[in-house]
């Protein structure tokens, strides 16, 4: 019963993106265009019964890229504010929550889940495909900074550094601040939800937000290179390397636009 429910919610989503888009299971020949990166946030919780069809939506956004011209990066955040109906979601984070909180100073709403934010431009009920279609081909047609990221050799057996290079702004409001943020997420988590909204259900996810850090400014100078930086990763014992993910974006302090972003898979 818990598998059935748990592949209903992904069968769910993949019908109503497919039905917006066109698409299917396969790849589109649109995969061997160029894609602009586009991160799509989601503000979660397992304790929520209206998440689960928000939570496939995701999935399939970043396993099956289905918007022509874009590099879906997803972040999945659990917010904590539904710990006290029955079930303390473990992937959740007081930090998540103050972030949607910021969020909801610029969109000038309360927080609610899901909630999905792109490029932090845009917000909409995550569960949404057409919105979401029509947000992040939007994002995807925006000017964006050029952001790598390359893995370095492990120093030690929980510690690894990245190079990370962000190239000239796009146009910056006078008086913002574009600062660096490095995101650790991770595939493949799941849990039984004994308690709560969801109680019974097997919940899976995708890019589950592990840790969020800033690193450094970005300067809007009329250079190629706005910021350099080696951060150090350091990774917890309970992630699985296999399913870790780093991403890089760049975004406005005030506006909360993003205004770049990459994305890598740990390597070795």
């Amino acid at each position: 019963m818990h598998s059935f429910q748990s592949g209903y919610w992904l069968s769910y989503g993949l019908i109503a993106f497919s039905a917006i888009t066109g698409t299917s299971n396969a790849q589109t020949s649109s995969a061997a265009l160029p894609r602009t990166p586009v991160v799509i946030e989601l503000f979660t919780s397992e304790g929520c019964s209206s998440c689960p069809p928000a939570d496939a939506l995701l999935q399939i956004l970043q396993s099956q890229q289905p918007v022509a011209g874009a590099e879906i990066i997803a972040l999945e955040e659990h917010v904590d504010y539904w710990n006290h109906d029955g079930w303390v979601d473990p992937y959740s984070s007081p930090d998540w929550t103050r972030r949607q909180v910021d969020y909801g100073t610029v969109f000038k709403n309360d927080p609610y889940t899901p909630q999905a934010i792109v490029d932090g431009r845009s917000q909409f009920a995550g569960s949404n495909a057409r919105d979401a279609q029509r947000a992040i081909e939007e994002a995807a047609h925006g000017a964006k900074a050029d952001v790598t990221i390359a893995s370095g050799d492990p120093e030690a057996k929980d510690h690894r550094h990245f190079s990370v290079s962000v190239g000239k702004l796009p146009a910056n409001a006078t008086g913002d601040v574009a600062e660096i943020w490095l995101a650790v997420t991770e595939d493949g988590l799941h849990s039984s939800v004994s308690k709560g909204e969801n109680s019974g259900r097997v919940l899976t996810h995708i890019a589950t937000l592990r840790s969020l850090r800033k690193i450094g400014i970005a300067h809007a100078a009329a250079t190629p290179v706005s910021f350099t930086g080696d951060p150090a990763v350091k990774f917890d014992p309970r992630w699985n390397p296999d399913n870790v993910r780093i991403t890089v974006f760049v975004q406005k302090k005030k506006s909360r636009e993003i205004l770049g972003a990459a994305s890598t898979k740990i390597k070795g």
